[in-house]
């Protein structure tokens, strides 16, 4: 282990998926690393937390950034990590990284994996990790996409159901409890009310009895394929 003090950052990420998870939680994550800075003898400088946003590549995690941010500037030199997934689940994006912290004179260090780059064999352990990661994700995204297929050919579509429709006997059909309320959605954004405009009123008027109603929300809505008859292969619709 390199003698410098280590200044960290300690890194938190929870996906939707694993917020149902177990030991996954945000406040979870926290207690364990503060544990194991003290442990380790760590300064603790900041905290980084990314809350439903998955490791793909690809996507924008801000709290991520900032943290990249304050390693450029010197503000800290360690990311502890409770795991190498909590960080990345692309070779791709670990060989950045990996440059990343190199060029910056900065390391990474994960609590459960027991792994840092801090070490030629640290950063060989993460890389052979990391190859194992991704085989089980393509793995699984294999055996997903043929049965995902079959069910496709059946009528079925396994996804959440979204507002306005539900599932019965595995296929998705018309809710009439709720389609008004998606066909008047598309009506107001239509007459030119915006995300933020309709999910204001959704609120004051607490439609489903809900006041937590989002522009994302109701851009999700405008911009589901299933609305339009379609079913896009590969890509989860939510709302």
């Amino acid at each position: 282990m390199n003698e410098e003090k280590k200044k960290c950052g300690l890194y938190m990420r929870v996906s939707t998926e694993d917020q149902a998870r177990e030991g996954f939680s945000l406040p979870e994550q926290r207690g364990r690393l503060e544990t194991f800075c003290k442990f380790k003898g760590y300064e603790i400088i900041d905290y980084y937390e990314d809350a439903g946003i998955s490791a793909k590549t690809g996507n924008y995690r801000p709290e991520f950034e900032r943290l990249k941010a304050d390693i450029k500037t010197k503000r800290i030199n360690t990311i502890v990590a409770l795991k190498l997934d909590r960080i990345t689940r692309s070779i791709c994006d670990w060989e950045e990284l990996i440059t990343f912290l190199d060029e910056n004179n900065a390391y990474l260090d994960c609590a459960n994996d027991e792994i840092n780059t801090t070490t030629a064999n640290g950063k060989m352990i993460s890389r052979l990790l990391m190859s194992v990661s991704q085989n089980e994700i393509e793995r699984t995204s294999e055996r997903t996409k043929i049965g995902l297929a079959g069910a496709i050919k059946l009528g079925h579509i396994p996804h959440v159901a979204p507002l306005g429709y539900k599932h019965e006997d595995k296929r998705l059909v018309i809710d009439y409890s709720t389609k008004d309320i998606v066909i008047r959605i598309f009506d107001l954004y239509y007459n030119g009310y915006s995300y933020q405009k309709i999910s204001n009123l959704f609120n004051e008027e607490k439609v489903l009895e809900k006041d937590n109603w989002r522009d994302s929300t109701i851009q999700t809505i405008l911009e589901n394929e299933i609305y339009k008859g379609d079913f896009v292969h590969g890509k989860r619709t939510k709302t």
